[in-house]
């Protein structure tokens, strides 16, 4: 997987805690950068840990399914990407509390990491070299979970559907990108 590839990846998992950082800046009455940085801290750290865990699992089973890997990273990115389409027309309002607390935050930061898991298994077929994926994966995440404590702040929820949508945009054609390179169609 090119750097290329991983920094698309890597936004495209990201617009899940980027959405609920929005939600959390729109609830601060002012704008906290310790507060945004602790929010970065808690998605970038989950979006980087779970991909580790997704990994370690696949890895057990990877030679066992070479041969139809393709068509399991290009599900499971589909199913995660479809699944953030499908959020981004609902009307559900994610977190309405400013605090940043384990209790408020950890059940976000494992809600919006639960697709890195899966994200995890996949990077473990495609034989990547996991410590700087998931360092990059956490880090892009980071960044832009505090850029949209920022935006939420300053623009209130109305981007929170965009972003989804477009996070869920971005995962399902890498996994189209993955198995029409697998199957040959594709060449890059």
């Amino acid at each position: 997987m090119s750097l290329t590839e991983l920094f698309i990846l890597a936004i495209g998992l990201s617009m899940d805690a980027f959405a609920v950082a929005v939600c959390k800046g729109l609830s601060m009455k002012q704008m906290s950068w310790k507060k945004a940085c602790v929010v970065g801290l808690y998605f970038g750290g989950f979006q980087a840990g779970m991909p580790l865990i997704g990994y370690l699992l696949g890895v057990q089973f990877r030679s066992y399914i070479t041969a139809f890997d393709h068509w399991i990273a290009f599900i499971l990115l589909a199913v995660i990407g479809g699944n953030m389409i499908r959020e981004s027309f609902g009307s559900d309002e994610e977190a309405g509390s400013d605090s940043v607390g384990f209790r408020e935050m950890a059940p976000l930061a494992v809600a919006t990491s639960i697709d890195a898991l899966a994200i995890g298994v996949t990077l473990a077929f495609l034989q990547v070299d996991i410590v700087p994926a998931v360092s990059f994966i956490g880090v892009i995440t980071f960044t832009l979970s505090m850029v949209g404590v920022k935006l939420g702040n300053l623009f209130g929820s109305r981007y929170r559907a965009r972003a989804e949508l477009a996070g869920g945009i971005i995962l399902i054609l890498m996994g189209l990108k993955i198995l029409l390179e697998h199957l040959g169609v594709l060449s890059f």
